[in-house]
């Protein structure tokens, strides 16, 4: 009885901190989502209020007169870019250092995961310049590239714990085949490796979609303007014009495909770090 009393008293005491927390955290978002639908007297008249009236009206005038489109747009392109370009760098780098033992591997392993502990504030001024040298600044591409180097030790370091525990005998049984190096990373390798894969993008992609102090040094155009930097404009019309509808509803468009995103592959992304802290 007693044993049961103490477990239920744990229970609730890891719990209730838990719940706290989902509430502060799921409150604003459920309060702009509300909100995207209210007209500007009724934010003012009742905030917390459920709208008199769910109009779609904030999110076209989000989408047509502040660029929101084109925004998306511009996001989409440096996401899957950058997302790409960072598994074609991190997969054949993560099998190079795991597999091929040269002299100062293990120094250049030792080097990428340092490279996570250094901010990457140091860089934007040299940056700044050496995309300014290779007429890549402004440009979506060039944040892209940016992008991709920046996750590139978080992405070694993830799939390098997932080569690792892959069985060097298939490897061998391939090579006697005839198949070349090439062949049995992108053959044997790599889709043994999916999970961490998988997991490595979807936490690129969020990453990309979501970074905002990057893109507001690196791009200076309206016309190039990825959604954290329209959204930031929009919160600084509102400042004056008071269309905090309008913000509610391009912040609902930015935050929409992360939360479906994460929801889809909740699982695989939670299995995926698991796995890979385990076979780290």
């Amino acid at each position: 009885m007693k044993r049961s009393v103490g477990q239920f008293i744990a229970r609730t005491g890891i719990r209730i901190p838990l719940i706290l927390w989902s509430i502060a955290v799921l409150y604003p978002i459920i309060w702009m989502f509300i909100g995207s639908f209210k007209s500007n007297a009724e934010i003012y008249a009742n905030p917390w209020g459920f709208p008199e009236t769910w109009n779609i009206q904030n999110f076209v005038t989000a989408w047509s007169e502040y660029n929101i489109d084109t925004s998306v747009f511009n996001s989409l392109i440096v996401t899957v870019v950058g997302a790409l370009l960072t598994l074609l760098l991190a997969v054949p780098t993560a099998y190079a250092l795991e597999r091929i033992r040269f002299k100062g591997s293990n120094f250049l392993f030792t080097l990428y995961i340092s490279a996570m502990m250094i901010p990457m504030v140091l860089g934007w001024i040299p940056l700044f310049f050496l995309l300014e040298q290779f007429n890549l600044l402004d440009n979506i591409f060039g944040l892209a590239i940016v992008y991709a180097i920046s996750q590139l030790p978080f992405s070694i370091f993830v799939l390098t714990s997932f080569i690792s525990t892959i069985p060097k005998s298939l490897e061998e049984s391939a090579a006697m085949d005839g198949m070349s190096p090439y062949g049995v990373l992108w053959k044997i390798i790599t889709p043994l490796s999916m999970s961490g894969i998988i997991t490595v993008t979807i936490m690129n992609a969020i990453q990309f979609w979501n970074e905002y102090f990057m893109a507001l040094i690196f791009l200076q155009s309206e016309g190039n303007y990825t959604l954290a930097l329209a959204i930031d404009f929009i919160s600084s019309e509102a400042q004056y014009t008071n269309a905090w509808g309008t913000l509610f509803a391009s912040l609902v468009i930015a935050i929409l495909p992360v939360i479906i995103l994460y929801a889809i592959f909740q699982q695989r992304i939670a299995k995926g770090m698991t796995e890979g802290a385990i076979k780290g």
